[in-house]
């Protein structure tokens, strides 16, 4: 079952909420040609650091070795940071972060493209961005998780892109991820039906080839088949009686 979160676990997922978010903007200005994803790492770390109480969600977790995943270009998800894996010009980078703070998560995604970009990546970027809020808009009391899916696949497919299956989002609170699952597909009406108390986090992972995925040697950098360049958005979102709330920014 889903968490029922009351207002002030909201107020709290809130104030973690807003820390991921005012980092995702000191990140545009950090990363940039020659810094390696692990300085992006390492930079979330010290950043975090300055705020009681709140620790990086994802640094061991299932085993995952660091704080934040980093996904350069072809890699869709979970990327571990490495000083070996160097930004360059027109690389697409996706930064997921989590934080847990007094016994609540938060969890989020931003994807930047460095320098000046190809339409083809412009397009693949901001089209993902817009379907997270087309999902976000769904994500309503009475509403379904196909409701959700169904909005952010309609997006993406009749833009020319697809959407990753192997990975979804996920209900969120006292665990980093519980029920319901939340996919980025669906059919309207159907699946786990959404009501205040909730939080979920909707993320949208949209390729500019194919859908399918494979996992490196590494056991989790996930990264498309036919290495088409893939974009990641994501936000930590409250279902409420006034509709739904993003945490994360």
């Amino acid at each position: 079952m889903a968490d029922l979160l009351t207002d002030e676990d909201f107020r709290k997922m809130k104030k973690a909420g807003k820390v991921v978010g005012d980092f995702f903007k000191l990140l545009k200005k950090f990363i940039k040609p020659g810094v390696s994803t692990k300085d992006i790492n390492d930079y979330f770390n010290d950043y975090l650091s300055k705020f009681k109480d709140m620790k990086p969600a994802f640094l061991n977790y299932h085993g995952f070795p660091a704080s934040a995943c980093v996904s350069l270009n072809d890699e869709v998800v979970h990327g571990i940071p490495s000083p070996q894996a160097v930004i360059k010009k027109a690389d697409i980078v996706k930064v997921d972060l989590g934080i847990k703070y007094q016994g609540l998560f938060v969890d989020s995604a931003y994807t930047y493209i460095v320098g000046h970009a190809h339409g083809l990546s412009k397009k693949l970027v901001n089209v993902t961005r817009k379907a997270l809020y087309a999902g976000i808009k769904k994500a309503l009391p009475g509403n379904t998780i196909g409701d959700i899916g169904q909005a952010i696949m309609k997006f993406v497919e009749k833009n020319g892109f697809s959407i990753v299956r192997q990975f979804i989002g996920h209900g969120i609170g006292h665990n980093l991820h519980q029920e319901p699952e939340v996919p980025n597909f669906g059919v309207a009406g159907q699946g786990y039906r959404l009501h205040p108390g909730m939080a979920i986090a909707i993320e949208p992972m949209v390729t500019a080839g194919g859908y399918k995925v494979k996992i490196d040697s590494n056991g989790w950098t996930a990264r498309t088949v036919d290495s088409s360049l893939a974009a990641h958005f994501e936000h930590t979102v409250a279902i409420t009686r006034r509709g739904p709330v993003i945490l994360t920014v």
